[in-house]
């Protein structure tokens, strides 16, 4: 079976390393063609070391053009490439490259056979179909140490679930589910091709595994060299404009299945089963898509299920806490109060604004001040404490189901810091310095240590300007509350035809509710301008490896989205209403617009507003985004296309058409659900319902990225990976964020503190202990001591007094206006329960994350069976070989081997 006996370290790596010897090592690999033989023109159909029948010998008339295979029906197509023909200035140095190109992937193994651009639709499209024959296969399978199957698995299934019964209705089929058995894996040896189950050579390997073969030759095959320097990879070439897309075939139409018997139809069976949202409540089948679409797709998915099965309870402690709030609104003692017009009607307020503004009655905000009681009641601090562990709960089930699905997906021993540490093309084509790598011994290029510097410099530089634009955005959108603050609130009071709704809008709600459309809108445009600007400053860094390129890019896109999400919440819930003053005496931004006041029954509800508002917003732009606009973008490309009979619309014209899923596609994709984590987590004390929210949007999220992955765009190149990688680390730092937050926007945003000190420590009535809670809470200020700039312009009702919100001393008191004893009890009750809070949510996390261990036993012990079996497996099969010899060689040498793999074998058992 081994039909090439060339080394594993004689591919394309060599190409990507040596200047002078390319040529030399591919055509080894590969027999040359004739002298004279045109290998890569425009119509020319590669089949050299083949025995297929050339294309002239085939009747094209007789192949479906939804085919995934060669003009003979046999070479699966693998990889596409296109080009447009284009007849200017630089025609004829891209047709050099292209020349040279596919000359190189040709002596590198590949086959090649070209489309003419008179076959395709619009009659300006070359496609370039590759295949990787066996030999190919075999050759880049050792090199990328894939894991292929050695033995059928025997360990038994876990005992079945009692639930099961229950959720029969949310299973899928089990050949959806598991499309093929379980095996033990070892990585493929082309030396030990007898070791594997290999029953067809065509099918041995899948087409996520060939294509993503193919896509790691293309990447490193040289096409010249230009100005000195070597240029290679299919990247280049994309961006430079020598072809127009790359990319692997779908396996036939999504709304029905192939015609062909030999294809497998994945892509239908998807559709059918996972991508239609009418299959929201069915579980997804994660191996199925792995296996389609390649592992680091395939964790996405299982995390984003996995996170939405966790949210069911988090929503639903959620939901009970909300009814909670409703159900015990009309037992709230401060709402009672503020809507009696005994108490509230008769509490004159100081006025909203200065000047302009008219002194109100309390009782006006009686609707705000229920609808406050939904969020702002004891509730509120058990869900607080609940999600400090819901997230560690989180965090530790997810370790251990990624865990498992290492096993399941042969990712135990998969190298990714050696995959991911390879150099990026664009490093090595920027970096023309070189030096020895202490550990190879081998020259690779470097970026000197000045040119860092005045590249960190530069990217720092513009971070933190990016950063302060959204501060400034933000103190703009503050400004913007401030100054329609008294416009608001002169326009309520002076309207007839608001007087209805004035109880519910209130001046405060008005301008929280406008000013969080505008915010969300601010939030939409930076991201736009600033995505483009974090790629353009990762790339002027040059990181060396695709891990470092990545995590760079993370950071930076993270910390942008941080503070641009988040900031207009942490305003609300830690700034507004804290540095107001008091009458006579209040404090200005910028010496010009008065800070704004809370309602008098908290800054809650305004912050459940603001995070209503902008969550809401992004889940909707966002679902609009993913779903309608490339939707449109493949109506509006294939318009013509559309009314053309399926025989003149070939498959890889059909994906062509298709959009790119770039490598940036997944990147989006989490930072997207962690945006959302953060929302759910870092205020989700003010908003019981974000958790429901959330789960009602990655219900419509799963279903849409599924349906777009599988009729909106191209194939993606399948790519492995074992973990969910950096963005693990921030939602760590997350959670562990969520806690401080949390226990500061319970003791300064909500009124439970301050009601909590009234009820043990002020309260004077036994019967009715919260009775004179909002009386305690409002200072009274002398209306003659109001200065000129305050004094409101009319006072027609002759108003002596005006309340407002504070714990401060009546004008008649030797303290006058000064914080009264009962503020500091209320500032130290706030202060202790943070301490508190934040020590009995840490230790219990990190008491849970002790407790559960990250890799379950029944994993642990599939992985030594597995490991044990894999051993043995491959110690007997160098004990026939060295049988073998004993029959036909040096007798004493192959003794020696043949005693000590014994021994070996006896050890293995042993341990």
């Amino acid at each position: 079976m081994n039909r090439l006996g060339k080394k594993a370290n004689e591919t394309l790596i060599e190409m990507a390393l040596s200047a002078d010897d390319d040529i030399a090592v591919l055509t080894k690999f590969k027999p040359s063609q004739s002298e004279g033989e045109e290998c890569n023109g425009p119509e020319t159909i590669s089949t050299a070391g083949s025995e297929i029948p050339s294309s002239s010998e085939i009747d094209k008339r007789h192949q479906s053009k939804d085919s995934i295979f060669f003009r003979d029906g046999v070479r699966r197509i693998d990889f596409v490439l296109s080009y447009v023909d284009d007849l200017n200035k630089e025609w004829e140095k891209k047709l050099e490259r292209r020349k040279e190109f596919e000359s190189n992937l040709q002596k590198a193994g590949l086959e090649l056979e070209t489309e003419d651009k008179k076959e395709s639709e619009d009659g300006k499209i070359f496609f370039v179909k590759i295949h990787a024959p066996w030999e190919v296969l075999i050759t880049y399978a050792e090199v990328l140490n894939i894991k292929v199957p050695i033995r059928e698995n025997d360990i038994p299934p876990m005992v079945e679930n009692p639930l099961d019964c229950v959720l029969f209705p949310l299973r899928l089929p089990e050949k959806v589910m598991h499309p093929e058995p379980d095996y033990f894996t070892a990585p493929f040896s082309k030396d030990k091709q007898e070791l594997y189950l290999i029953n067809d050579e065509s099918t041995f390997f899948s087409p996520s595994m060939r294509n993503r073969i193919v896509n790691y030759i293309l990447t490193r095959c040289p096409y010249g060299t230009e100005e000195g320097k070597k240029k290679f990879g299919i990247k280049r070439l994309l961006n430079n404009g020598t072809y127009t897309a790359a990319y692997p075939l779908h396996d036939c139409q999504y709304w029905k299945k192939a015609s062909d018997p030999n294809c497998d139809s994945e892509r239908y069976t998807l559709y059918m089963e996972w991508a239609r949202f009418l299959r929201f409540y069915k579980e997804q089948p994660l191996v199925l898509i792995r296996k389609y679409y390649g592992e680091k797709i395939g964790i996405y998915f299982a995390w984003l299920g996995f996170y939405t099965e966790m949210l069911f309870l988090a929503a639903v402690v959620g939901l009970i806490c909300f009814l909670y709030g409703l159900f015990t609104m009309d037992e709230n003692m401060s709402s009672k109060e503020i809507c009696d017009p005994a108490i509230g009607g008769e509490i004159i307020m100081c006025p909203l604004c200065d000047r302009d503004c008219e002194y109100w009655r309390l009782n006006t905000t009686c609707e705000s001040s229920q609808y406050s009681h939904l969020f702002d009641n004891v509730a509120t601090l058990f869900f607080a404490i609940f999600m400090g562990i819901w997230v560690t709960l989180f965090l530790e089930f997810w370790k251990r189901r990624q865990a498992r699905l290492k096993y399941e997906w042969d990712l135990v021993d998969f190298e990714e810091e050696q995959q991911q540490l390879q150099l990026r093309p664009e490093y090595e084509a920027k970096c023309t310095q070189k030096k020895k790598n202490p550990v190879t011994q081998e020259m690779e290029p470097y970026l000197p240590l000045t040119s860092q510097a005045v590249r960190f410099c530069i990217s720092g530089a513009t971070v933190l300007f990016w950063v302060s634009l959204i501060i400034a955005s933000m103190i703009a959108v503050i400004v913007y509350r401030l100054a329609v603050y008294a416009a608001f609130a002169s326009l309520m009071e002076n309207t007839q035809t608001l007087q209805p709704i004035s109880g519910v809008l209130t001046p405060q709600l008005a301008t929280s509710v406008t000013a969080s459309c505008l915010n969300f809108v601010i939030i939409m445009i930076l991201n736009f301008f600033y995505e483009r600007i974090a790629i353009w400053i990762t790339d002027m860094e040059i990181p060396r490896t695709h891990m470092e390129y990545e995590n760079r890019l993370t950071m930076k896109m993270f910390l942008f989205q941080f503070v641009n999400y988040y900031s207009s919440c942490f305003y609300v819930a830690f700034f507004k209403g804290k540095f107001v003053g008091y009458p006579g005496a209040y404090t200005y931004m910028f010496n010009r617009w008065r800070n704004e006041e809370c309602d008098p029954a908290g800054c809650l509800i305004e912050l459940t507003t603001q995070l209503t508002i902008v969550m809401a917003g992004k889940q909707i732009w966002g679902n609009i985004q993913e779903a309608i606009v490339p939707w449109i973008c493949n109506w509006w490309g294939r318009r013509k296309a559309r009314n053309n009979p399926e025989n003149l619309y070939s498959r890889w014209e059909q994906d062509h058409d298709l959009q790119t899923f770039g490598a940036l596609g997944l990147f989006y994709e989490y930072l997207e659900m962690v945006i959302q984590f953060g929302f759910i987590t870092l205020f989700v004390a003010s908003f019981p319902l974000a958790p429901l929210l959330a789960l009602m949007n990655n219900i419509l999220e799963i279903r849409v990225d599924s349906w777009k992955l599988t009729t909106q765009y191209r194939r993606p190149v399948a790519a492995k990976a074992h973990s969910i990688g950096v963005w693990q680390e921030i939602l760590n730092g997350m959670a562990i964020l969520s806690v401080v937050t949390n226990a500061f926007i319970v003791a300064f945003t909500s009124d439970m503190i301050p009601r909590l000190v009234y009820y043990y420590a002020y309260s004077e009535n036994e019967d009715s202990p919260m009775s004179g809670y909002i009386n305690n809470s409002l200072s009274v200020f002398l209306i003659s001591d109001f200065p000129v700039r305050n004094e409101p312009k009319e006072n027609p009702e002759n108003f002596v007094i005006c309340r407002y919100r504070d714990y401060r001393y009546p004008p008649d008191h030797e303290k006058k206006y000064l914080h009264t004893m009962q503020f500091w009890h209320i500032l130290a009750a706030k202060l202790a329960f943070i301490i508190i809070m934040e020590h009995v949510v840490f230790i219990v996390k990190f008491f849970v994350a002790w407790m559960i261990p990250d890799v379950p036993a029944d994993v642990k012990a599939k992985i030594k069976r597995e490991k044990y079996l894999t051993q043995k497996i491959l110690h007997e099969y160098e004990l026939e070989k060295l049988k073998e010899r004993l029959c036909q060689g040096d007798k004493r040498a192959t003794e020696k081997e043949f005693i000590a793999t014994e021994g070996r074998m006896e050890l293995s058992r042993a341990m």
